[in-house]
């Protein structure tokens, strides 16, 4: 009889279907204690690993901040009363250590309720340039790393809108911002504006088959405020604070100098602007400058970006990811497409690679052509670099070593990207004499890091490449069992001198100075201590288990702290499907037990302090071999994944395999709406921001390419929207107001839930205000883990046996 009456209360809060005024909650004191705890600092290290400066933020933002007023223009989301992304993540403090220092110094001079971002060395390292954001602006502030002090360099009058917005001097004294223009018009109220005319589109008949973006410009209003926005006058402001002219008002985007710093690369945003793509496809414009501001060249030109050949591997015409080669004093270098920028044609080079010196009136030099598409350069010198293709629909990448000086190259790699255990690691790299990072070269001898995941675990290494022979010999290999050890970066490869991080269950992640010539030469230089004592204990396994069909999975499980041998818990699966092209890669194991237990806010860990084994990170691949697309199966191979890590964690002996819930986010909560709906696995799910129905992203979604007019049966089949007659979980819908991904429109889940309700499914649907795809206020955050943990105990926990059902049924008709 208590348990009717404690369902019956829990029915009351949970399962009024109609709207209800509800303000926001917190979770119980288990969760709160760990969800609600004072994060350790981020850490930023100079290249020479001398120094270090200590990042405090809050973990999250507060309502209030997210409520702040915001403008959504052509993928953007802009605070127009400071100029800064309405999103920035702001650290409030700064303390800086040198690497032999025992104690962190406190900065000095910090502003008062500091909002700091967008940090910058300067080229020697003595500094770092960051912004404050203040109630009315954006500022630009210096710290003197020698000194533990920062000085303000300019008012609250800086324009961080849009792309890179202050740039380094090379001289170390002066820097390149972008200011609020002085001819800055008012902006246009569009809530309020009465419109002159309506707004048309046009189609000349050429494909234009782009993703559903979200925060487009919509109206002639929306332009007038993005070019408002986007415009800046640029200014050259000194270490000591004085400002001086460099370019006038225009709408700049990217500012990039040449490794000599006797030119800057500016690129600017043109008309006519698109309602269909983002500004990042908008027309574009780079010029090069001298230091004083006086125009070289236009080096670029680029097109509205509109309309693209089918295909995830498509791209646009013309020049395209123009930079600075590292290696030399001013030279561009860019890609072009030699098919057209079209995957369907069929060709022996897919994109070629020229460069071009200063002072740049010359004809443009080729140095490579890539059988894919371009994808990168490591350079070395003139007569060694490292260059990557890819192809999506295969999962190739190809690695060449190559002379730029003659254009030959050697095909060094060519593998399956998602083959973990075949990754040859990255090439480690070095700042040069220009302070760009290039290939650290030792003679003919190159170096890599890789992660070292394989069948036995996961050992990061460090490998020695001969250019000459193509071989490579292991200097370095983590041999932890109980630990994780991350290789972070080379301090002085010479030296054997490494960057590392080091963790495991319940020993925080610190960094540490090792030096590979040496046997257990390592030396501590953070010592941050765990901040979630009371998961301490958690016993943490990675368990493997096969599929149906002999598909090789894996899981990351927590036993509830309170676990006791014999007896059956509830449990969480929490997943996220990916898609793979071969079994085999599918089955490859990157789960590492030595990880650091690490509840963060969308986490489900925190049921393990509420009586529930926790299966995180399940294995949930969807394998399309030949000419088979992995969606072709989709629904299948899901409830073959969710049987699958059901059946391994009940065969161990741990769970009441009726009281299992399933979860997930994005692409998660639409994996949690088909399992609810094509299975009886499960006795309830948790969907946040989730699409739920797939003809309203047409052209292409996740790693499906075929458009719905391709593909009608299997966007039908996918879509749990389509099939929500079949739902009779318990599923709890949550969703981001604001949520800006593309696909993931709140839409979808109002649309959803309106579609389950008008079918009497049980379902319940929290809409966070404010909130976008990530959740960000500590308000919202906490209120979604009290929904969670509410749906849980109901739902799963006390899931009522049958007689129960049909007795509360019963009372509630009475």
């Amino acid at each position: 009889m208590k348990t009717i009456i404690r369902l019956f209360a829990l029915l009351l809060v949970l399962n009024n279907y109609a709207q209800q005024s509800l303000e926001y909650q917190k979770p119980s004191e288990e969760i709160l204690e760990l969800a609600d705890v004072e994060l350790a600092p981020g850490v930023q290290i100079d290249s020479h690993g001398e120094n270090m400066v200590l990042l405090y933020r809050n973990q999250y933002k507060s309502i209030a901040e997210l409520s702040e007023t915001e403008m959504r223009l052509a993928g953007l989301r802009i605070n127009p009363v400071t100029n800064i992304g309405s999103r920035t993540n702001y650290y409030t403090n700064l303390k800086v250590k040198g690497i032999n220092d025992k104690e962190a110094r406190q900065v000095l001079g910090l502003p008062e309720n500091a909002r700091l971002s967008g940090f910058s060395w300067s080229p020697d390292e003595s500094m770092i340039a960051c912004l404050n954001t203040t109630s009315t602006g954006v500022e630009v502030w210096v710290l003197d790393i020698a000194k533990a002090e920062v000085t303000k360099l300019t008012d609250a009058s800086v324009n961080a809108n849009m792309g890179s917005t202050i740039n380094w001097f090379k001289d170390n004294k002066h820097l390149l911002v972008k200011m609020l223009p002085s001819d800055r018009k008012p902006l246009i109220n569009t809530a309020i504006a009465v419109p002159t005319g309506p707004t048309v589109s046009v189609s000349d008949g050429a494909k234009a088959q782009n993703r559903t973006y979200q925060d487009l410009l919509k109206t002639p209003n929306d332009e007038y405020n993005f070019e408002q926005l986007a415009r800046s006058e640029i200014k050259k402001v000194s270490i000591k604070g004085e400002v001086s002219d460099y370019l006038e008002a225009d709408m700049y985007r990217g500012i990039s100098f040449s490794p000599d710093g006797n030119y800057v690369m500016i690129t600017k945003t043109m008309r006519p602007f698109s309602y269909l793509v983002t500004y990042g496809r908008f027309p574009s414009e780079s010029t090069i400058y001298d230091m004083e501001g006086n125009k070289v060249k236009v080096v670029n030109e680029v097109p509205l970006d509109e309309v693209r050949p089918k295909g995830f591997m498509s791209t646009r015409l013309g020049k395209r990811n123009m930079t600075w080669r590292g290696d030399k004093p001013s030279t561009l270098v860019w890609a072009e497409a030699l098919d057209g920028g079209d995957p369907a044609v069929e060709t022996d080079f897919r994109d070629a690679v020229y460069q071009l010196e200063a002072p740049f009136n010359g004809s443009p030099k080729l140095i490579l052509k890539t059988q894919q598409r371009f994808a990168g350069i490591d350079w070395g010198n003139d007569d060694t670099a490292i260059a990557y293709d890819y192809w999506w629909n295969t999962r190739n990448t190809k690695t060449y070593i190559f002379n730029p000086s003659t254009a030959k190259s050697i095909l060094i790699s060519d593998r399956n990207y998602q083959d973990v255990y075949s990754d040859p690691g990255n090439f480690v790299s070095s700042k040069n004499k220009y302070g760009r990072y290039t290939l650290t070269m030792n003679g003919d001898k190159l170096y890599l890091m890789g992660d070292g995941y394989s069948k036995e675990g996961q050992f990061p290494f460090i490998d020695e490449y001969n250019i000459k022979t193509g071989k490579t010999k292991r200097l370095y290999q983590s041999a932890y069992t109980d630990k994780l050890e991350s290789l972070n970066s080379a301090i002085d490869m010479k030296k054997g001198e490494i960057l590392v991080r080091i963790e495991s269950k319940t020993e925080y992640p610190n960094y540490y100075i090792r030096n590979i010539n040496k046997k257990n030469d390592l030396k501590a230089i953070t010592a941050f201590e765990n901040p979630f004592k009371s998961l301490e204990n958690v016993d943490k396994r990675v368990i493997s288990y096969k599929r149906d069909d002999g598909l090789d999975l894996e899981g990351t499980l927590y036993l509830p702290l309170d676990y006791k041998e014999g007896e059956k818990y509830p449990m969480i699966l929490w997943a996220y499907p990916r898609e793979y092209k071969d079994k085999a890669s599918a089955s490859q194991s990157t789960a590492n037990p030595n990880e650091f237990v690490y509840p963060y806010w969308g986490s489900p860990i925190y049921w393990v302090t509420k009586g529930y084994v926790v299966l995180d990170d399940a294995a949930f691949p969807i394998v399309g071999e030949g000419d088979e697309e992995p969606n072709d199966s989709f629904r299948t191979q899901l409830v073959a994944n969710g049987k699958a890590a059901i059946d391994a964690v009940d065969n161990l002996g741990y769970i009441d395999r009726d009281k299992v819930a399933v979860g997930g986010h994005s692409y998660g909560a639409f994996m949690t709406a088909n399992l609810l709906s094509h299975s009886n696995l499960f006795a309830a799910g948790i969907a946040r921001s989730g699409a739920y129905n797939r003809t309203l992203t047409p052209f292409g979604f996740q790693s499906e390419e075929r458009s719905y007019w391709e593909a009608p049966e299997i966007y039908y089949n996918m879509s749990p929207f389509m099939h929500a007659d079949k739902m009779k979980t318990p599923l709890l819908l949550i969703h981001g107001v604001a949520d800006n991904n593309s696909g993931t429109y709140p839409l979808q889940s109002e649309r959803y839930f309106n579609a389950l309700k008008g079918l009497g499914a049980p379902v319940r649907l929290v809409m966070l205000p404010k909130e976008s795809h990530g959740y960000r206020a500590k308000e919202s955050i906490m209120h979604m883990l009290w929904e969670q943990d509410q749906w849980l105990e109901k739902h799963v926990k006390n899931k009522p046996k049958k007689e129960e059902k049909i007795e509360n049924t019963e009372m509630l008709k009475n």
